[in-house]
């Protein structure tokens, strides 16, 4: 009898887990197009009266294989990205209908068009167009950027805001796992695991993050950046990420924020974008290394452009036979306060006229060292990068500048722009603003003048060689500097008077004699420089000459009498020079004035169209780097961003090969096989029916046992 019993038990036992081993495959088999279902496997005890014991249902997982696809999945996501944004960028600049070089060859060689009739309206008018084209196309590269940028900051709200919901998902998921293995000892809760994983590889794909096991609590997984901050606790509890803004409020940065419940203090901790990984950190990455330089390298070059046109410009005489003006007219300058420095105070700037050589990729952080009556006395500066680093030099070492004195009106700084604290007092030690340059100009550079007779292609001044002169000494070059009109005499005041004429005694700077005008050679090797009144009075004599090169800088160098010292004062005065070709004799003469009528000269249009092949804009910070021409500038912000693009296409497919092994040895372990299922349900069918043949014999047997003690 106790026999038959234990037969039956074991039949029971049999048929249960053959039951519970086909539910277990017909479950994986449901599951096999499920995205994140793991493998499942029920395992049993063997009891020692025989029959089946305990049934256990777990999955079947490799985690170093899963920590590899996770891995693998976030640098696919990161590099997916990065490259996704890079190559609309490069695009955009290898778009021919976009070119600058394109731009800015048209632009020149309509300057030398018109340079062979400076009279030419039509030709004039021409310039203008291209001028106004050239300011076009940089605009709409600009403009694409600043769209770029606007859709960046969407796109780092979109995934820090499913980051949040990710790791608040993950967190709840762990305390969910602890109580189903609290309450229910019978297997693993393999659905919430499933859907724990799949939360953490989405949340890889974002970011870089290490899992870990708890020592305390069974079951539940701690989440962490690679760099070791916190995501998920081992309480179950969660930091959040949140984004800030810097000084300027287009430039987000992350930072975690704790949520402890109950009475234990919150805090906020600043995440470094650069080990972020995944795709948010392939956006930040994009952000600091494409499209921040990449915005001020087209900034610095659009202010060197419009800069040096309109410098020398501003060196020539135009068709009304009026100085030149500015043809362009750069943006403006706003300073951003930093945090802790008060909303309420203004610092303007703009670009120093003629500096835009100077003109740098650099950001700029002016920071108030010395304040006097409330208004700032004394300031520094420090260089950055687009991602608010400090700019370094040759040396390695951070470019800043101290102990730079601030004056009523525009203070220079370095990088070619100057500043202005506008409001009357609350201004402290420790204020900081934040000017970027170059960022927007690009967009924000207008034409300033639509008339073709502003173009001023002549040159200011002419000379005239004495008809009695016996020597074979000619005009080789003139050279204009400077054209300030400033009746003040100011620093910057030229010889010039604005009305046509140049500086006599009752002008200059000096109270004894007026500008040099005239040149009278005593000898070969000798000669006087003379001012323009009746009777010219000397000015000063130069001896032993042997170079005709620059004859008024000679004579500054190295006259006697010494140049006048109310002239050396200025900073280019009298802002004209010229040069000689051949021998004079002792009473050649050579007579400097304006050039009135001279609208048929094109010395200035050359000296325009010349600019295409000049070093116009700075290669770096550093104190050594020689500056490029525009079309370099162009040429290499285009290859740099082009190499970029490369260089992530390659880093992503090598990326996408790695996440496909990973992902096949997962798969290999975990993932539902159909002909593995197939095999175990004939086999669980049998066992199934073999123990459902045991009982089906115990039931014989016990029936046989009745009837033989009936």
């Amino acid at each position: 009898m106790s026999s038959n019993v234990d037969l039956y038990s074991i039949a029971t036992s049999g048929v249960n887990a053959s039951s519970r081993l086909l539910a277990t495959t017909s479950n994986n088999i449901a599951n096999v197009n499920s995205e994140g279902y793991v493998r499942e496997r029920t395992v049993f005890t063997n009891e020692l009266l025989g029959g089946v014991g305990k049934a256990t249902t777990e999955r079947i997982i490799d985690k170093f294989a899963q920590n590899q696809m996770r891995r693998d999945i976030t640098q696919v996501g990161e590099w997916q990205t990065y490259y996704n944004k890079t190559e609309a960028i490069d695009n955009l600049l290898a778009n021919e209908a976009n070119s600058l070089s394109t731009g800015l060859s048209e632009f020149f060689a309509s300057i030398q068009t018109a340079a062979d009739d400076p009279t030419n309206l039509a030709s004039r008018d021409l310039v203008l167009s291209q001028g106004d084209a050239m300011l076009r196309r940089m605009s709409s590269i600009a403009d694409f950027m600043n769209y770029k940028e606007d859709e960046l900051n969407l796109e780092f709200e979109s995934m820090v805001n499913r980051s949040n919901s990710l790791i608040q998902t993950i967190g709840d998921l762990n305390k969910a796992i602890l109580v189903v293995k609290g309450n229910h000892t019978g297997g693993e809760p393999t659905a919430l695991l499933n859907e724990r994983d799949n939360a953490i590889n989405e949340l890889a794909e974002l970011m870089s993050i290490e899992i870990r096991e708890s020592s305390n609590a069974s079951g539940s997984l701690l989440v962490n950046l690679t760099s070791g901050e916190s995501l998920v606790l081992e309480d179950g509890s969660f930091n959040l990420f949140e984004l800030t803004d810097s000084a300027d409020v287009m430039y987000k940065q992350l930072q975690l924020g704790t949520t402890f419940e109950g009475t234990k203090a919150n805090t906020n901790i600043r995440i470094t974008e650069d080990d972020l990984g995944g795709s948010l950190g392939g956006l930040f990455r994009y952000r600091d290394e494409v499209l921040g330089p990449a915005q001020r390298d087209i900034g610095q070059l659009a202010v060197a452009f419009a800069d040096a046109v309109n410098s020398q410009n501003r060196l020539g005489m135009d068709l009304d036979f009026q100085l030149g003006g500015d043809i362009f007219t750069l943006p403006e300058l706003t300073g951003l306060p930093y945090t802790g420095t008060p909303d309420t105070l203004r610092v303007s700037g703009q670009f120093t006229p003629g500096q835009g050589s100077e003109v740098t990729d650099a950001d700029i952080r002016v920071t108030v060292t010395a304040v006097s009556g409330g208004v700032p006395s004394q300031v520094s500066v420090e260089l950055l990068n687009a991602d608010g680093s400090p700019k370094t030099d040759e040396n390695n070492q951070p470019v800043s500048f101290s102990g730079i004195a601030v004056t009523g009106g525009f203070t220079e700084l370095p990088g070619g722009i100057e500043i202005q604290f506008q409001s009357a007092s609350g201004y402290s030690v420790g204020n900081e603003f934040l000017f970027q340059p170059v960022k927007y100009s690009a967009t924000d550079i207008e034409m300033a003048t639509t008339r073709p007779e502003d173009l001023a292609f002549a040159s200011p001044i002419r000379v005239d060689v004495n008809n009695g002169n016996l020597g074979d000494a000619e005009v080789v070059a003139t050279k204009v500097t400077n054209t300030e009109v400033d009746a003040t005499l100011g620093a910057d005041a030229s010889a010039f008077d604005g009305a046509g004429g140049i500086h006599g005694l009752a002008g200059s700077p000096s109270a004894t004699v007026g500008a040099p005008v005239q040149i009278v050679f005593t000898s070969e090797t000798s000669f006087n420089v003379l001012d323009g009144e009746n009777p010219a009075n000397v000015i000063t004599s130069v001896s032993g000459v042997t170079d005709y090169t620059d004859l008024l800088a000679q004579a500054e160098a190295s006259g006697v009498p010494a140049w006048p010292a109310s002239f050396s004062a200025l900073n280019d005065y009298p802002g004209y020079d010229f040069s000689l070709q051949g021998k004079p004799v002792a009473g050649d003469s050579f007579t400097i004035s304006y050039n009135t009528d001279g609208s048929y000269d094109n010395t200035n249009a050359l000296s325009l169209a010349s600019l295409q092949k000049q070093g116009l804009t700075k290669l770096s910070t550093n104190s050594v780097s020689q500056p490029r021409t525009l079309h370099e500038s162009y040429s290499t912000l285009v290859s740099r961003v082009g190499e970029d693009a490369s260089s992530a296409s390659i880093a992503l497919q090598a990326a996408e090969a790695m996440k496909v092994q990973s992902t096949d040895w997962f798969d290999s372990v975990s993932g539902v096989s159909l002909d593995e299922e197939a095999a175990n349900l004939v086999r669980y069918q049998q066992s199934y029916a073999a123990a459902a043949r045991i009982l089906s014999t115990a039931q014989e047997l016990f029936n046989t046992i009745l009837s033989s003690v009936r």
